[in-house]
């Protein structure tokens, strides 16, 4: 049965992974990223190839008001959203505490945490309408154990952690699912970002080992959504074999 999907951060990794194969199904997506450009393309391949309908939202997620007016504004057919996978996050730096720049942990803290907070309760109202409700957020394990130099953005992911359980006691009564995923090391466009662009220490992350790819993820979170309607994943840790947690990776060379 098809349902209405909405994506944060689409534009690519994670998410654009995730549109694809929610839309193997033929789901209908609601797609939201800042890269207008991004965004029409993947909306254009989607059309092509499972000739589904979509509907794009190109905000920061970090704009209150403009993530409000996005999701008020929804047009009729994609109004009764069934499943939200909060997926939009980044991290940014990786320095000792005391080295840390201050625009850096602001980013993350509300990209990764008020981010997360406002998309939700801007779509909680049109969740609701859902017979099957899922609300999924994409943490990492970098929010179950903290590692040196990760500081804020462990401390952001730990937030996800804590909210999704939140969500989870406080929409019990509501029938709304809530699950977090957190996946370790992955090939996406993170450590770039989180390295500002230095392509060298980004490749250097997954040297000596096959980390998780966007499509792995994408798939488990899409197995969540699959399951009978009175059972709920509530919290699941994704790494690759090669990775115990946030500390241990066994690497070749």
């Amino acid at each position: 049965m098809s349902k209405t999907i909405l994506i944060t951060g689409a534009s690519s990794g994670f998410g654009k992974a995730l549109a694809y194969r929610f839309s193997e199904n033929g789901n209908r997506l609601i797609l939201t990223g800042r890269r207008t450009e991004n965004l029409l393309a993947l909306q254009q391949e989607l059309a092509t190839l499972y000739k589904i309908e979509t509907h794009i939202c190109v905000f920061d997620v970090r704009e209150k008001k403009t993530v409000f007016d996005a999701i008020d504004t929804l047009p009729d057919p994609f109004r009764n959203i069934d499943i939200l996978i909060n997926n939009a996050g980044l991290a940014l730096g990786r320095d000792l505490f005391q080295d840390a720049d201050l625009d850096d942990w602001e980013t993350m803290m509300n990209t990764n945490v008020m981010g997360l907070l406002y998309v939700t309760k801007a779509a909680l109202p049109l969740l609701k309408t859902s017979k099957h409700p899922h609300i999924i957020n994409i943490g990492s394990i970098a929010g179950k154990e903290v590692y040196e130099r990760g500081n804020a953005y462990c401390a952001s992911k730990a937030a996800v952690d804590s909210l999704s359980q939140a969500m989870r006691i406080d929409l019990l009564a509501e029938g709304i699912k809530v699950t977090a995923i957190h996946p370790g090391a992955a090939v996406t466009e993170f450590s770039k970002v989180r390295f500002k662009g230095d392509e060298q220490k980004a490749s250097a992350v997954y040297k000596g080992y096959k980390p998780l790819s966007a499509e792995d993820v994408a798939e488990v979170v899409f197995y969540t959504t699959t399951l009978p309607e009175h059972v709920c994943i509530n919290d699941l840790v994704l790494t690759c074999t090669a990775q115990a947690n946030s500390f241990y990776t066994h690497k070749n060379g």
